[in-house]
């Protein structure tokens, strides 16, 4: 069974309207940490420039 990403309960796929979350609670602290910016997307990794050329 999927874990909750925020507080890791249980979450049954086919009873709860919040997937993947456990509940509407853990849905609203998730999106306030993508907010605060506690979470990020990382920008791709640009190739290392030779000095030497």
């Amino acid at each position: 069974m999927p874990r909750c990403p925020v507080c890791n309960a249980d979450v049954d796929l086919e009873k709860t309207p919040t997937v993947p979350f456990c509940s509407a609670r853990c849905r609203m602290i998730d999106l306030g940490r993508w907010l605060d910016e506690s979470y990020a997307v990382p920008e791709p990794q640009k190739p290392a420039e030779d000095e030497d050329e």
